[in-house]
């Protein structure tokens, strides 16, 4: 029999795994199974005994994450004959969606599932060669801050090698669903948004981060914002719509027109930069180690399944991540954070942070985690501040609202957490659906509740008795704050452009989680790292969640955007001037 696979083009498109010569007694069956995003719908050639092809026919899962496993999964499925295989890494969710799609397929010709239950051996150990490998620049941690620094010093002329663990690029970055805050931007300025200055996005940061933050790191956030929002255009990585996220009054939100997650938008337009540039990406691939020399940076040790590598480079950059899917390490903080869900991805254990201690480089806010207001229990599933920025609500089982809704995410969090029964809902309507595509996944995964009417809604939210009317004058009142522009209840002044007053009205159960660990690396304004005597480790520098001092106590929502692509930048920039002046050199 020969062998075929199909790839895939895009969403919706289909992939053909297995035999090309079936059996005349093989059926050809459907299934389908909610993924992350949606259904993922596959068609199966099979007998009782057999699967002989598999076909990935239509799906909406995140480009980079999901689509990893799409592509990859139905492969190791056919070639194991088994579905107790292993998820694909990172995309768990998106791995058993595609596992029971096929058994719904194969329980739809009457075919037992059993069958294919079959223990999977573990692969045989296999030796590994030992390679050496030469760069200007090698970054470790491909989300959005080691694609940004990687692009950049590759624009630069150096010759950069990415390295990633997990086996697709992006990371945490893919998750964002908000937009990147700026200030002073060209876009702003076009929009009259006067107010939308350095100075003012500065001190929201400052406040709203209880002024733990290093300010010099937040005044070259701010400073360097506008100038990164010009660089994503020239990528073709536009953002023209702005809005005000969660506790600010002024709008710094910059986002993709058509209003898809910023994230996802933004790791894929750099991604076709990598791509353009040829620059070496290395998926699968864990840096174990920084290399030194006479106390300077020179490369790192990593591996993958069949190498161990020893890259050497005039300069490191660190963009590794956090620590939010590390909870014995969270917990050493805070151990109430044992057993909480998390937003993060399940590669975002802190390497990095580690590695640099290793060599001497000093941490700070590690005890600063941040919980979101609005996560759903289930999965992790993040329900972006931008619901809220265009206008949905929180209320509690009680039915009623309890808190600014777009205050700071620590202040809504502890809100969340003191009432009745520990979970609330954020409350949105048809035409805040039509506004924003991403609510369309809640609703097609099933995570979205729905009613004609807030009576009907409220009953199937389970409120009852005095709830359900306190439901109903909950939301007429909110709809009669919009009208007048003030929310005498609760005194929120943003995301009030449009009111709630379209039907079908929707609610999503939420509940704080895990969100962002705003502790980490110590580097000043160049992205260079910092050592716990206080001096900066020459060849070392590190950008984004890996990085602390630039959230201090409250990250601010699409902050992190702003910070992965503007200090992204200045460590590709830093590390590649460190190149250029030969390393040892400019270090002396």
């Amino acid at each position: 029999m020969g062998f075929i696979i199909g790839n895939i083009i895009a969403a919706h498109t289909a992939t053909t795994i297995g035999d090309a010569d079936v059996p005349d007694d093989a059926q050809t069956l459907t299934g389908s199974a909610i993924g992350r995003n949606g259904p993922i719908d596959v068609e199966v050639v099979a007998t009782p005994d057999r699967i002989y092809q598999i076909k990935v026919t239509n799906h909406t899962e995140t480009e980079g994450i999901g689509s990893v496993a799409v592509e990859e999964l139905p492969v190791t499925i056919y070639e194991n004959q088994s579905l107790a295989v292993d998820s694909v890494s990172g995309a768990t969710i998106t791995s058993d969606g595609i596992k029971n799609a096929v058994i719904d397929a194969l329980q739809s010709g009457g075919i037992d599932p059993a069958a294919f239950q079959n223990e999977v051996a573990a692969a045989a150990p296999v030796e590994k060669d030992e390679v050496e490998l030469e760069c200007d620049v090698v970054v470790v941690g491909a989300g959005g801050a080691g694609l940004t620094a990687s692009v950049l010093a590759t624009q630069q002329g150096q010759d950069v090698i990415l390295l990633e663990k997990m086996p697709f690029v992006g990371g945490n970055s893919l998750r964002a669903e908000g937009g990147m805050n700026a200030a002073d931007t060209k876009v702003e300025k076009e929009l009259g948004l006067d107010d939308s200055t350095v100075e003012n996005f500065v001190e929201d940061t400052m406040n709203l981060g209880h002024n733990i933050a290093n300010r010099e790191l937040v005044q070259t956030l701010a400073e360097n914002s506008a100038e990164a929002v010009d660089w994503l255009y020239s990528i073709d990585a536009p953002l023209p719509t702005v809005v005000a996220t969660g506790g600010t009054t002024h709008k710094y939100l910059h986002k993709p027109e058509d209003g898809s997650p910023v994230g996802e938008y933004l790791v894929e337009k750099l991604k076709v930069q990598v791509e353009k540039l040829g620059i070496d990406v290395k998926v699968n691939t864990t840096a174990t180690e920084i290399l030194m020399d006479n106390g300077q940076a020179v490369g790192v040790k990593a591996n993958d399944n069949a190498h161990n590598y020893t890259i050497h480079a005039k300069s490191v950059v660190l963009t590794t991540g956090g620590f939010g899917a590390n909870f014995d390490l969270m917990a050493s903080y805070d151990p109430s954070l044992a057993n909480a869900v998390t937003t993060n991805h399940s590669g975002a254990t802190g390497d990095g942070i580690a590695m640099a201690q290793a060599v001497g480089a000093d941490t700070v806010d590690m005890e600063q985690i941040q919980l979101h207001p609005t996560v759903i229990q289930e999965d992790g599933t993040l329900v972006s501040e931008s619901v809220r920025s265009h206008g949905a609500i929180i209320v509690n089982t009680q039915g009623k609202r309890f808190v600014n809704d777009l205050a700071g995410r620590d202040v809504v969090s502890q809100a969340e957490l003191k009432q009745p029964d520990g979970y609330c809902y954020i409350i949105f309507d048809q035409h805040l659906v039509d506004e924003v595509a991403l609510t369309q996944k809640f609703i097609e995964r099933g995570f979205a509740i729905t009613g004609k009417t807030y009576e009907e809604l409220a009953a199937n939210m389970g409120l009852q008795g005095e709830a359900v009317q306190n439901f109903v004058n909950t939301m007429n009142t909110w709809n009669q704050s919009v009208a007048s522009g003030v929310d005498a209840e609760w005194g929120r002044n943003n995301g009030m452009d449009d009111d709630l007053s379209h039907a079908p009205f929707y609610a999503i159960k939420i509940a704080p989680g895990i969100h962002h660990t705003m502790g980490g690396i110590k580097i000043n304004s160049s992205a260079q790292v910092i050592s716990t005597s206080g001096a900066v480790i020459p060849g070392l520098f590190a950008a984004g969640e890996t990085t602390g001092g630039i959230h201090g106590g409250n990250r601010v929502g699409g902050n992190a955007v702003c910070d992965f692509i503007v200090f992204g930048r200045i460590a590709g920039q830093s590390a590649s001037d460190f190149a250029d002046a030969g390393g040892l050199e400019q270090a002396a």
